[in-house]
């Protein structure tokens, strides 16, 4: 019963281990995606300098917050039509979606 019981309790660890391993990877892409799409909005927002620096902080900040799924999409959306930026919701879902894409891509090289 002991051997059993050990088993058990390896596969145990090693799930722990792994799912850990999964959260840690989902954060690290989901803030470089944050990232990469705050530069892309501070870039559509015509930012410079510290403004771009200070823009990208904010952004990634709301995801911290954790509040709904889409805050970050939202957030840049807000900003972008109070500058009266002529965009549409699905072409910043698309470039979101993008920058996750590349995010992964960049993390994951760095795994390997």
């Amino acid at each position: 019963m002991g051997e059993s019981t050990n088993g058990f309790n390896q596969r145990e660890k090693a799930f722990e281990a792994q799912y850990l391993h999964d959260e840690e990877l989902t954060f690290r892409i989901n803030t470089k995606r944050n990232r990469l799409f705050g530069l892309w909005a501070a870039d559509l927002l015509k930012y410079k300098d510290e403004k771009i620096t200070l823009y990208v902080e904010e952004v990634m900040g709301v995801d911290l917050q954790k509040i709904h799924k889409d805050d970050v999409l939202h957030k840049v959306l807000r900003d972008l039509k109070a500058a009266k930026i002529p965009i549409s919701e699905y072409r910043v879902r698309k470039e979101l979606e993008k920058c996750w894409v590349l995010a992964h891509a960049m993390i994951m090289n760095e795994e390997g």
